[in-house]
């Protein structure tokens, strides 16, 4: 066997102890992310701490609390905007928000949902067509400090351009400052009107289970950095807890194609990656 083999193995060993340590010890399920994203952001955070070895992080992140929150934060990947991919907000209003309008009471599941900004996207979508006051939207995520800035609906000022922008693209019937004020220190809070019908809470889809019945799951690049076992594992989790003609919707980079639940399903936007259960 080569030196780069032997060091390649070793390296996926080390790997393997990190994610599966800090499984049993938190309870934060990362064993089935695709490696190389995976293996990317372990050495990053390997790095950011000034160390030399994946082993070295995994005594530190056991035994320091602190380093355990800035490695989850790395590897849950907080990447999102508001009225991120304005077409499918455009999307969503025109052709998903008919359909919903035939329900009294509007459950929503947005799954992955960060930092917050693509709940408060909806949140202004389905005021702007008279559907908020029937909504309530559960969004969740594994990151507990992500969870709290979502809740706090605070985000910096300087985002506030493009993300009007984006609003303006989505079909934004106002102005989007018309939803915040500003919190000082160059920041902005959103309308607490605009989080009274969300329940933001921890849910990991990697070990949780179903937890209701939605007549909506936003579950948007979030799969992407599952292999293929996990993704699978979410498609069901995603299945079960949708009602009868429930919609999903995910990624431009992901989709139902080749999986087993492609049949259950029927495209509402295949562009767009909106998707109906069928009967």
């Amino acid at each position: 066997m080569s030196r780069a083999k032997k060091s390649d193995e070793l390296e996926r060993l080390e790997i393997n102890l990190l994610v599966e340590g800090v499984y049993q010890h938190y309870g934060c399920d990362f064993r089935d992310y695709a490696y190389a994203s995976l293996r990317r952001r372990v050495w990053n955070v390997v790095r950011s701490e000034q160390l030399e070895t994946v082993t070295a992080l995994l005594d530190r992140v056991l035994h320091d609390p602190a380093c355990m929150e800035r490695f989850l934060a790395q590897l849950t990947v907080n990447v999102t905007s508001m009225f991120r991919d304005p077409s499918f907000f455009n999307a969503f209003r025109e052709q998903v928000v008919p359909l919903l309008r035939a329900y009294p009471f509007i459950r929503i599941w947005h799954a992955g949902c960060s930092t917050g900004e693509e709940v408060y996207s909806m949140a202004i979508l389905l005021l702007e067509e008279d559907l908020y006051p029937r909504c309530r939207i559960y969004a969740t995520d594994l990151d507990e400090i992500a969870l709290k800035k979502a809740r706090d609906g605070i985000f910096p000022l300087e985002h506030m351009k493009e993300y009007s922008e984006n609003y303006a693209q989505a079909g934004g019937k106002a102005s989007l400052s018309d939803y915040y004020t500003s919190a000082g220190y160059d920041h902005v809070i959103f309308r607490q009107s605009l989080r009274q019908n969300v329940v933001f809470s921890h849910h990991n889809l990697a070990t949780d289970s179903s937890f209701n019945e939605f007549n909506v799951i936003l579950c948007r690049n979030v799969m992407i950095y599952f292999n293929p076992k996990l993704q699978n594992r979410v498609h069901g989790l995603l299945y079960e807890s949708l009602r009868r003609f429930g919609v999903l919707a995910l990624g431009h980079k992901e989709s139902l194609k080749g999986t087993a639940y492609e049949p259950r399903y029927e495209e509402i936007s295949g562009r767009e990656r909106i998707y109906r259960r069928r009967d």
